[in-house]
């Protein structure tokens, strides 16, 4: 390789013998240091007649120094080079750079911009969402909303009996974990009789309703979402608005229906549960009978205090459904979507369940109930 300025601002790269990969190279490295002469260059032509072979190491020469010429505003003529190279160096120029893999990082207001536009997007969709489950309800009450019986049926068992197991398990072990959390402290003072009061005024008023709702969540919130997410997915959804079905009455109202009047029950069932695993703590490691323990609670315990865990349950319902079917119903066309709006529904329930279990707990006290 020989650089010379045959005229001014012009430079003539003069290459010959093997161009090939396994040979060694000049690189562009090399042809800079060349070229400080301090003279203004604003043209670069090749002169390759005596090239004999060449591979692409003459193209990945001769592209480097394009680009080199391109950010520093320098012409490269491609005219002196062989037919091959400027065939592949026209078609490289031709097809844009690849960006797969390259993370360009938005500027701050892009993406105050982005959230902002999420934010608004996902009020717009719960805002509509609860208008139209509204409208379903008042058709429900109207006796005009069109689903099938059947399915409130089976919504019912899968939302009530089947749900039963699980309930049992956890409630027990919630009852057991405040009794042995009471003991800790309570011991020291000769005061263990007062586990029932703990336990069974915990239950009651608070972990009984909210735990069945946790349990809710995960299990029919993520299986309303699951369900209606692949009916979007197939289309189903679309096929049932041509066939002048709403969707909101025949896929969502059932379902919304099963859960809120199941709740109760289970919350009550998990009241009981608990109380129970209270009572085991108790009898086994704190010396009270039986009948002190079941004594003590019911003297401790009110309908007031079913009646606000009962309020709570409802609520919780209510809104562990909502989250499930809206993130159904707003599920995209994959079956990714369908994987995302099941983790969305069971985040969007228990956030619910927090949100409004500290709202009713405010408003109770403010009460003084």
């Amino acid at each position: 390789m020989r650089v010379q300025h045959p005229a001014d601002a012009t430079v003539l790269v003069q290459l010959t013998g093997s161009w090939n990969m396994a040979d060694r190279l000049p690189s562009l490295a090399d042809v800079r240091r060349q070229l400080e002469t301090g003279q203004p260059i604003r043209r670069i032509v090749f002169e390759t007649q005596g090239v004999k072979t060449w591979d692409t190491g003459l193209l990945t020469f001769v592209w480097q120094m394009h680009e080199w010429g391109v950010l520093e505003d320098i012409d490269t003529e491609l005219t002196g080079l062989p037919e091959g190279i400027q065939r592949l160096m026209r078609l490289a120029a031709a097809v844009p750079p690849r960006t797969i893999g390259r993370e360009t990082r938005p500027s701050r207001l892009a993406r105050v911009g982005t959230i902002t536009l999420t934010a608004y997007t996902g009020a717009l969709e719960m805002l509509t969402f609860t208008g139209e489950a509204l409208l379903s309800v008042v058709a429900l009450l109207r006796g005009r909303a069109r689903f099938r019986r059947s399915d409130l049926a089976l919504y019912i068992q899968d939302c009530g009996a089947r749900a039963l197991p699980i309930v049992t398990l956890i409630s027990f072990l919630v009852g057991v974990i405040l009794a042995f959390v009471g003991t800790v402290q309570l011991r020291k003072f000769g005061g263990q009789i007062y586990v029932a009061d703990l336990v069974g005024i915990a239950m009651a008023r608070e972990m009984g309703a909210m735990m069945t709702a946790i349990i809710m969540a995960g299990r029919c919130g993520a299986a309303f979402a699951a369900q209606i997410g692949s009916m979007q997915a197939n289309e189903e959804v679309d096929a049932l608005t041509t066939m002048g079905l709403s969707p909101m009455q025949f896929v969502v109202l059932p379902r919304m229906v099963a859960l809120v009047l199941m709740m109760p029950l289970l919350t009550l069932y998990a009241d009981v549960v608990g109380i129970v695993g209270g009572a085991f703590v108790s009898v086994t490691m704190l010396g009270v009978t039986l009948t002190q323990y079941f004594n003590e609670t019911q003297s401790v315990l009110s309908l007031t205090d079913f009646a606000m865990g009962l309020i709570k349950a409802m609520v919780f319902g209510v809104l562990v459904a909502f989250a499930g079917c809206l993130r159904g119903m707003k599920c995209g066309r994959s079956s990714a979507a369908v994987g995302l709006a099941v983790t969305s529904a069971v985040v969007t329930g228990i956030v619910f369940i927090i949100v409004s279990d500290s709202i009713l707990t405010v408003v109770y006290n403010a009460l003084g109930l």
